[in-house]
């Protein structure tokens, strides 16, 4: 039923702004009365982060901003959702037009600049909808004037952990600027060292809450290595692998809308991000699980992501060229896969094809 829905109302969203569309999307899935999501396959379900997932199909951070819509999004199949990027303060992000469309590319260009209402407004209605149960990750961030950026996230950990299933450090948005620098060494080892810290003060209270690492594609292995032994000195328990990416490939063909500054997303993404995502599973040695994002816009790439070291894998700018029914399409070629390959659980595909992805040139476009 989804499908040909879609297929009915995309003339008119993409007529729309890129932006207004996201919002009329939002408005839609929040007054729309969707019946609850058809059980999942148990060959699906993921133990990971010490969390239970119904399935490794997830809605990657910037969908849901402002924590609106998760129900919503789990009603349509996904196995969990992840809100933000919030930040302590309101932010208004970058000037509009800042979010674009590369249709023929079925890509995405946006350079929003972590807009959102929050900490205060989002916590009201993460606290309103926690009873309900389902799996929402709140991924955090720092506000672009911030004095001490890794206070805001310390700041992020105590307001969300009564209410989040997990929590990602986004350190990796392109367009708050010098946020990327805080990939750097000694700034990432201050940074979670203080963060992890935060979250085992509120665990005797809460629970202890995962902790994952948001990291960009634009990485020299030498920065991954170094990325990575940091994430592994503290302890934390997952990476997500990638943000979007500040290259812009050579065959993109939408060549005007490619010189808008911003993070690349969508399906040019898929290779780099796979191949980055691939390395670093390498390098974690099965001290963590990773969650695949970037390109994922069918099972076939559902499958490649998960066979190169993810345990788990997050949707956003597909949605826009496929809809929602992209999200039943992939756990369907996931379970298909699974039975003739003789499987009988999802966590048995992972890394399978990692050395296949890691023997090819690098960096590759």
């Amino acid at each position: 039923m989804l499908g040909p829905i879609f297929s009915l109302v995309r003339p008119a969203l993409h007529a729309l702004d890129a932006e207004q569309a996201h919002d009329a999307t939002i408005a839609a899935l929040k007054w729309l009365p969707l019946p609850p999501a058809p059980a999942d396959a148990p060959c699906l379900r993921v133990r990971a982060f010490g969390l239970d997932f119904p399935n490794p199909v997830g809605i990657a951070a910037g969908f849901d901003k402002n924590a609106e819509v998760p129900d919503a999004l789990m009603r349509l199949g996904c196995g969990f959702s992840e809100i933000g990027t919030v930040t302590p303060l309101p932010q208004q992000g970058n000037p509009r037009p800042r979010l674009f469309r590369l249709s023929r590319d079925e890509a995405v260009i946006n350079r929003f600049g972590f807009n959102n209402q929050g900490h205060a407004a989002v916590l009201q209605r993460l606290q309103a909808r926690h009873h309900r149960g389902g799996l929402v990750g709140v991924n955090i961030g720092a506000n672009k004037d911030a004095t001490d950026r890794t206070a805001d996230y310390v700041s992020g950990i105590k307001t969300f952990m009564a209410v989040a299933d997990y929590f990602v450090v986004n350190i990796s948005s392109p367009n708050t600027p010098a946020l990327r620098d805080l990939q750097h060494e000694a700034a990432l080892d201050d940074l979670l060292g203080r963060v992890v810290t935060e979250r085992d003060a509120g665990a005797e209270h809460f629970g202890r809450r995962p902790v994952l690492l948001k990291i960009a594609p634009d990485l020299g292995l030498n920065d991954l290595d170094h990325l990575v032994l940091i994430a592994r000195k503290h302890r934390i328990d997952g990476m997500i692998v990638t943000n979007t990416t500040l290259s812009r490939p050579a065959t993109l063909q939408e060549k005007t809308l490619m010189t808008e500054m911003g993070g690349l997303s969508g399906k040019p993404l898929f290779a780099l991000s796979t191949r980055v995502l691939a390395e670093t599973y390498q390098r974690v040695e099965g001290q963590f699980p990773l969650i695949g994002v970037g390109g994922i816009d069918s099972a076939e790439a559902a499958i490649a992501k998960i066979e190169a070291g993810a345990s788990l894998i997050q949707l956003y700018s597909a949605l826009v060229y496929h809809g929602p029914a992209l999200v039943g399409a992939i756990k369907q070629g996931l379970t298909s896969h699974i039975m003739a390959q003789g499987m009988t659980h999802v966590g048995q595909m992972v890394g399978r094809s990692n050395a296949d992805w890691t023997a090819q040139p690098f960096p590759i476009s």
